[in-house]
This record gives structure tokens, sequence and C-alpha cells, in this order.
């Protein structure tokens, strides 16, 4: 029953539209996520989920850009993200605004591979609007997203454009 709970919510998160709209549907984390040790069996499995989530992120990119998109026909940037987790069961909200309430706050300091990084893009609305997440932190802090204008690309947070809309960064996987 629970199984089928869970996939209705899924299915119904999935025709909530992306990036800007707002959605009550709370994460719904597996249990080998929310471990809190820190042995070395599960350092491992957290870093194989993240790259895991990651490649598969990146698998997308040249995807266009679709609002309320989730397959390599079109992507928005929250479905971009909420299918990557969904990959290795850890199921997110579909929306960014709603994506930004779950996980840890991070500061950009401690920003590592996997983290997610929120924007206010939508300069009439005060709101966050935009996610992205990264796959780079060697120099610049890079991340995976779906643009409007070029579809799922790499960007750097050096870009004016993506430093001046930067909110917050949350981590998910720990």
């Amino acid at each position: 029953m629970k199984k089928y709970i869970t996939y209705i919510l899924i299915l119904l998160s999935a025709l909530v539209s992306s990036c800007g709209s707002s959605s009550k549907n709370k994460a719904v984390i597996s249990e080998k996520t929310k471990r809190t040790t820190k042995s070395k069996k599960n350092e491992y499995t957290g870093n194989r989920k993240i790259k895991s989530i990651v490649s598969y992120a990146k698998s997308f990119s040249g995807t266009r850009y679709k609002y309320g998109g989730t397959t390599k026909k079109g992507m928005d940037c929250s479905g971009l993200v909420y299918t990557s987790f969904k990959k290795e069961n850890i199921v997110l909200p579909r929306t960014s605004r709603t994506m930004a309430t779950q996980g840890k706050p991070i500061s950009l300091k401690k920003v590592s591979v996997g983290d997610l990084l929120f924007f206010k893009t939508n300069k009439r609305k005060n709101v966050i609007s935009h996610v992205g997440l990264v796959v780079e932190t060697k120099g610049a802090i890079k991340f995976i997203h779906a643009s409007t204008s070029r579809g799922v690309i790499v960007s750097s947070l050096d870009e004016k454009y993506w430093n001046k809309a930067f909110v917050s960064a949350r981590r998910v996987v720990m």
C-alpha cells in the first residue's frame, strides 16, 4: 500500500509544472539516504549515489528546454534534478522552490559535487525559480541545469548572471 501511495504521489508531482510553480509535496527520501552514521560503507554508498546522480544528469546534456519536462524530449531545471535523484530512489519535490526546503543548507565554501544550487531568476517575483546540480568544484563551482535558451548545459557560478541570481546551496545526499 505504501509503494502504491508513493507511486501515486510521484505521478501527481510529475504533472505539476516546473521551476517556478509551487507544490505542497514533501521529499520522500529512502531509508538508505537517511543514514547518519559515518562508517566507510555509508560514505562509499553516498559517493556512489552522487556519482550516479551526476552521471545520469549529464546524460541529458543538450536536451532542449521544455517547461514541465522530465525526459530526453524536453527537460526543465527541476525536472532534471528530480529525474536524476529519482534514479537513485531519492524522491524530491517537483519544483525548485519546494526543493529548496529539502536537505541541509550549506555555505558555498562547503559545496561539493551532488549538492543543489538555488537561484532567483525572475525579477518580478522574489522567489526561488531555478535549480542546478553541482558537477565540479575544482576552481569554479560548475553546475548542470536546464536553461530556457540553451537546454541542459553546464554553467559556472563565476558567470555574472548566475552569481548575481544565486540564493542558496543545499545538500540532499549526506
